[in-house]
């Protein structure tokens, strides 16, 4: 596993992170010793960047890295966020006082006395950029957090934000089936000396070995609302992955590995964070950082999956409301 600092001087952290969204059920039922093997796995293979959310699972998520670290006592770099809520009237609030109760929250789950990133989950239009940045600045300053970072923001925001107070980490949906960094949010990162970090790095789940089965799914799974996933979109989207999967298989990697490695390829300053339940599938890409692509390659994989190729959008338009809209 390869290293990189976080930010412009924060800690080492490996290439590759892991999103725990899935330890609280969003892709399906799991259970604790499960999550505590898969991260378990991940740990022995060097990844030491965890990241995860307050709203997952409504601290869920948050709990089951306490149990893991006080059980194992691993040495990681942690990383959680603040800021949606549960209400339809208001689904993002991101002010200070609201920060600094959720940050405290998340703190006692974790069973920490600091966070090292602590994101704004998403922008609140209602509270002005140099309230909310401001008080992460403060949490920084007070040794709460170690620094702080912005989730689904536009450049524009990220500009801002960084003129305020340096922003450390910068975190979208980033793939080969959801491309829209790269006008321009990568680009900004890079020149700013935040790290870019992309979560959803699979198209959750659906660029591996194992096509997600949407009629198997629970009721209760986050794919099952979103229209990439809807019956005429998904067929389609099968259709064009199919071609990638074979190219992934001749080339002696699995398709995780090669969707990670493409995502690695796009600039040194990203850090993939693939969300799993399992201690398998994380042996499925975790060897990603170590696959050099060619430019033939990168030119073979553009081919089977050109920009665009995705039908239906990612999100539904209930989720879609929370996310900066830039392009």
């Amino acid at each position: 596993m390869h290293y990189q600092t976080l930010g412009q001087a924060g800690p080492r952290i490996s290439t590759i992170g892991l999103g725990a969204m899935s330890f609280a059920g969003a892709f399906g039922a799991t259970d604790l010793e499960t999550s505590l093997e898969c991260l378990d796995a991940a740990y022995a293979a060097g990844i030491n960047f965890i990241d995860t959310a307050n709203i997952y699972g409504m601290g869920r998520s948050e709990e089951v890295i306490a149990t893991w670290l006080r059980t194992r006592k691993a040495d990681v770099v942690i990383a959680s966020k603040c800021g949606i809520q549960r209400n339809s009237d208001r689904p993002v609030n991101n002010d200070p006082a609201y920060i600094r109760q959720e940050l405290e929250g998340s703190l006692r789950r974790l069973g920490v006395e600091r966070i090292d990133l602590y994101y704004l989950h998403r922008v609140d239009p209602n509270v002005p950029l140099e309230a909310s940045i401001g008080t992460m600045a403060e949490l920084q300053a007070e040794g709460k957090i170690g620094g702080y970072g912005l989730s689904e923001a536009a450049p524009y925001t990220v500009r801002r934000a960084h003129d305020i107070a340096p922003c450390t980490a910068v975190q979208n949906e980033y793939s080969l089936w959801t491309r829209l960094p790269e006008l321009g949010l990568i680009q900004t990162c890079s020149a700013l000396g935040i790290t870019f970090v992309p979560f959803s790095p699979l198209a959750r789940g659906v660029l591996t070995d194992r096509y997600p089965d949407v009629t198997q799914m629970a009721e209760t799974d986050f794919r099952r609302g979103l229209p990439r996933f809807q019956p005429d979109n998904y067929r389609r989207n099968l259709a064009m992955v199919d071609e990638f999967r074979q190219l992934a298989a001749q080339m002696g990697v699995t398709t995780s590995a090669l969707a990670m490695a493409w995502v690695l390829s796009r600039g040194a300053h990203l850090v993939p964070i693939p969300g799993t339940r399992t201690a398998a599938h994380v042996q499925d890409w975790v060897t990603a950082d170590q696959i050099t692509l060619s430019a033939a390659d990168l030119d073979e994989i553009e081919r089977c999956l050109p920009v665009g190729f995705a039908y239906g959008d990612r999100y539904s338009d209930a989720l879609s409301r929370t996310p900066e809209r830039y392009c």
